[in-house]
């Protein structure tokens, strides 16, 4: 998702478009939903210690303790038959309701040729050489770019590199086969996996569906097994990566020993807009080429070789309300020419988003003391209509890492504000902001390669990837690192340069 800075003067952002203040009021079935999801799995929470509490009395036992109770038990067949039948209905009970475990093995992220840079300077001299855009226009186009957070080493895909572009289905299919098989040629030597091992395959580009579909051009160039299950996701907006990985689990959860291929892109060719309506400028200013894959397990002997795993997921779906489904839009301008249009309401929409998508979240993921005082003061506001504000929790300690969706710079800047996050937890997404402008879907993933090219990942952390789309949409996902990853043994595209960062991004930075 990008920022919002369409019609009129770039000035000082109105309230009106700010994130709303999360204190001012939670929605009780939100509330009811995350712990729904979490009673859900309440059978699996109890059996767990129950198992636990009998292997521990049953530890204790001695040989003569357990010769009596053979004895006793020679004398009582039905005691025999109701043991036996309890200790193998609950164990089937365990095993049957138990959800497969998924394990994310690895990951990658496709870092574009040199020839492919785009600084700011030369995105405005290809700007004006497409002979397009009006003097306004243009002068807008460089005032986003000043406030938008991008550095001068992002990329543009080929055909918006000649003078005027060249946007064509053949060049788009460039695009894609360059940065889908790019991310996934790196994986599969990184996992040592061979294509015919791969049984789900997920792919998701929300502007480009083309005939074969993506997801079958994947599948041609890597010879693919004739009876995998494949998807192609398509028109979901930024936070369709996670959308991609929610799906992979489910069915991981019905496909035993089974590897899930998932790859999030966003293609840039077709899609360049070329007109002079300011509502739809702001994507050419902030989108850049990129794309990952992921390679997900349900196997557990894959769990020693992989680097974290899936613990939640959870999405929410604002497409009820007419303000939500209308804030970004593919359409026409008023000359014909096809763009994205964001909405004045974006940032409302998608504060309004985060706040239902965090309390849910939230019984899940706080440590039991934080959800004490978070039902307290809901509570008292809305049985007793105490003159409180809900008490909103620390997510500082429910996770050691945030990967948000890195849209734009203001939308890094509010979300840092609401949640109370530090300049180290918004560092992955300012920085990924910065070096490889908005990827879309796929820029989690270079969120979350840059933390490990620090080195801040250490077994046992936790990660919270939240990202935002079209629709309205707000989904996360919550990761447990298996293992601590050691930088000098990693393989990404921040390895050769991380030295570089973090680098100071002021509000303003004029070129």
């Amino acid at each position: 998702m990008a920022e919002l800075k369409t019609n009129g003067p770039l000035t000082r952002t109105s309230s009106s478009r700010k994130l709303p203040d999360f204190k001012q009021s939670v929605r009780l079935k939100y509330v009811k939903l995350g712990y729904h999801y979490l009673i859900s799995h309440g059978m699996y929470f109890f059996l767990s210690p129950l198992l636990v509490l009998i292997a521990a009395q049953l530890s204790t036992f001695s040989l003569e303790d357990i010769h009596h109770m053979w004895e006793h038990l020679q004398y009582n067949l039905i005691s025999i038959i109701i043991s036996s039948t309890l200790l193998v209905f609950l164990s089937t009970l365990y095993f049957v309701t138990r959800p497969s475990p998924v394990y994310l093995v690895n990951f990658s992220c496709y870092k574009p040729e040199e020839s492919r840079k785009c600084s700011r300077q030369y995105f405005m001299e290809k700007s004006r050489l497409a002979g397009v855009f009006s003097e306004e226009t243009l002068s807008f186009q460089r005032k986003i770019l000043e406030r938008s957070g991008l550095g001068e080493s992002t990329y543009l895909p080929e055909a918006l590199h000649t003078s005027p572009p060249s946007p064509c289905m053949l060049a788009a299919r460039k695009e894609a086969e360059e940065v889908m098989f790019g991310a996934i040629d790196e994986l599969l030597a990184k996992t040592s996996i061979k294509p015919k091992d791969i049984g789900i395959l997920v792919v998701n580009c929300s502007l480009f569906n083309p005939t074969p579909s993506l997801s079958a051009m994947v599948v041609n160039h890597y010879k693919l097994r004739g009876n995998i299950t494949s998807y192609n996701l398509s028109g979901m907006g930024c936070s369709a990566g996670i959308i991609s990985i929610d799906l992979a689990k489910q069915l991981l959860q019905v496909h035993p020993n089974s590897y899930a291929l998932v790859v999030s892109t966003e293609n840039i060719t077709l899609n360049w807009y070329l007109g002079n309506d300011r509502s739809m400028l702001v994507s050419n200013c902030l989108f850049r080429m990129g794309a990952a894959a992921i390679l997900l397990s349900n196997r557990r002997s894959d769990r020693r070789r992989s680097k974290y795993q899936l613990v939640h997921s959870v999405r929410t779906h604002k497409g009820t309300d007419d303000k939500c489904f209308a804030c970004v839009t593919q359409q026409e301008d008023s000359t014909g020419r096809v763009g994205v249009a964001l909405s004045k309401e974006l940032m409302a929409v998608a504060g309004d988003a985060l706040k239902t998508n965090i309390t849910t979240l939230g019984p899940l993921v706080l440590p039991l003391s934080e959800q004490l005082l978070f039902l307290a003061t809901l509570i008292g506001k809305k049985v007793f209509k105490m003159k409180i504000k809900p008490y909103i929790p620390d997510f500082n300690l429910a996770f050691e890492h945030f990967c948000i969706h890195a849209g734009g710079r203001a939308v890094l800047d509010e979300l840092e504000k609401n949640l109370q996050l530090s300049e180290w937890h918004m560092e992955p997404s300012r920085m990924t902001l910065y070096r490889f402008g908005n990827t879309s879907s796929s820029s989690l993933w270079y969120e979350l390669a840059y933390s490990e090219a620090k080195g801040k990942i250490k077994r046992g952390d936790r990660v919270w990837q939240i990202a935002f789309g079209s629709g309205f949409k707000c989904n996360s996902a919550v990761w447990k690192a298996l293992r601590t990853v050691n930088p000098a043994k990693e393989m990404n595209p921040w390895m050769d340069e991380i030295h570089q960062f973090p680098v100071a991004t002021p509000q303003v930075s004029p070129f």
